[in-house]
């Protein structure tokens, strides 16, 4: 439920925001169609309007906690506006615990920078956004498309028993259409997913470095990958409720799964990976949006005997082909490109691709290759925008 606002609120909230003096607070810039804020508190930075954890939301300042009662005030080890933040108490993307902001309906980019945390992910309008920011004063933005006349964010646990804060927010209008830019989705596992910071982090997902290899001007990228995941998992937790929320007729959804589906740990048969898999393609599928299947990489030491990398029997592969074939979807089959790839370089330029010690996750050159490989491959086969 949205915070309301009557027609004496609304004049009221214009009186207030032009009269000097009255102790309402109009946010940074916002006659502009930008609002910054600073959470905690601590010191307020130039330029940035002050949020303390219990400052509750206001139909005339149009900004406010909606359950201050579940914020804190806590440090953080950055600096600027990530000296301080905001703890969020209650989970969830579904939680009445966000941070509201009165906004004219329309189409904007939000920037989001955590204070200390492990894992967080950044929800608003009750669906995930950014998943699984990782370290201290983590940094990303998305673009959320606001029709009622209000953002409602939260910060949430990324995994069970994290702290989750929020330092700084940042909100910019890109139009007054709220429909999000044309849009690729990736779905995967830690192999696909986003870490931070996005431009040095020592580990990477290849959906992390995609948009070096993709027309930004185009398309925005939205990496809605989580390590650990698992087809169940994508299909129940949130992460395809995103998707299907947002999703439309011209963008893609780029699906990579099976590396832990196939861990017994899990107890996900084949053919059990295969039908969460199906109603993922079609419930995209629905929304008239393109579903791209991807198969994925194998081992950095899948080596034989004639130093010839190969690892096409991994990962449930066959049922992703299989799938590719009956609902009829554009295939990437990464396995076979990365391998063709790792064997062109051999075994020691394979290794050093790959985090020390793990055969199995990238590294930030690594995840480069993987992303360029997948590009590549999207534009060979002539679809739209690549």
């Amino acid at each position: 439920m949205k915070w309301k606002k009557g027609l004496t609120g609304m004049l009221l909230a214009a009186f207030l925001c032009g009269a000097p003096g009255l102790g309402i607070a109009t946010p940074a810039h916002a006659s502009t169609g930008e609002y910054k804020f600073d959470f905690g508190g601590g010191t307020v930075e130039t330029g940035y309007t002050g949020v303390s954890a219990s400052l509750s939301y206001d139909s005339a300042r149009g900004y406010g906690f909606r359950t201050p009662e579940n914020m804190r005030n806590v440090s953080a080890s950055g600096t600027g506006v990530a000296s301080d933040a905001v703890r969020f108490l209650a989970t969830g993307t579904k939680s009445e615990n966000t941070f509201d902001v009165d906004l004219p309906p329309g189409l904007y980019e939000v920037s989001v920078t955590l204070g200390n945390t492990s894992r967080s992910s950044v929800a608003a309008e009750g669906v995930y956004q950014v998943i699984n920011m990782t370290g201290n004063g983590a940094k990303d933005r998305f673009q959320v498309p606001v029709t009622d006349g209000q953002l409602n964010l939260l910060v949430t646990e990324g995994k069970e028993g994290a702290v989750f804060t929020l330092s700084a927010l940042e909100i910019r209008q890109l139009s007054s259409n709220p429909v999000t830019n044309r849009t690729i989705y990736i779905g995967g596992d830690s192999t696909v997913c986003n870490y931070y910071p996005l431009d040095s982090s020592v580990q990477a997902g290849w959906g992390q470095l995609f948009p070096e290899f993709v027309n930004t001007n185009t398309f925005q990228i939205r990496n809605m990958a989580s390590g650990g995941q698992i087809a169940r998992g994508f299909h129940h937790d949130g992460q395809l409720e995103a998707i299907v929320q947002y999703i439309k007729p011209g963008d893609y959804f780029i699906l990579q799964l099976g590396i832990n589906d196939t861990n017994p740990k899990h107890n996900e048969s084949e053919a059990e990976f295969k039908d969460w898999m199906r109603d993922m393609i079609r419930q995209v599928k629905a929304k008239g949006a393109t579903v791209i299947l991807s198969t994925p990489q194998g081992r950095a030491t899948d080596f034989n005997a004639n130093n010839v990398h190969n690892a096409e029997n991994r990962w449930y592969r066959s049922a992703i082909l299989a799938l590719a074939q009956e609902e009829q979807t554009p295939l990437v089959d990464l396995n076979v490109l990365s391998s063709a790839y790792f064997t062109s370089i051999g075994k020691e330029a394979t290794l050093a691709l790959y985090m020390n010690g793990d055969t199995l996750h990238p590294n930030f050159a690594g995840a480069r290759e993987l992303a360029r490989l997948v590009a590549q491959d999207l534009k060979k086969q002539g679809l739209s925008g690549f």
